[in-house]
């Protein structure tokens, strides 16, 4: 009974998977605010390599 109690190995994969969701939702949250600008910047690549204005 003390073994399992004292046993540790699955934590590190809980932290990791903490880690993991919480850089997730900050680049999310950091694309969906500067989403439109780089729309624009991309079409713009877009409309110049094309020639279109």
């Amino acid at each position: 009974m003390k073994w399992f109690l004292n046993e540790e190995s699955g934590q590190g994969m809980v932290e990791y998977g903490l880690i993991l969701v919480l850089v997730s939702v900050v680049a999310i949250v950091a694309l969906t605010a500067v989403g439109d600008s780089l729309k624009g910047i991309f079409e713009d690549i877009g409309n110049t390599l094309t020639g279109s204005n």
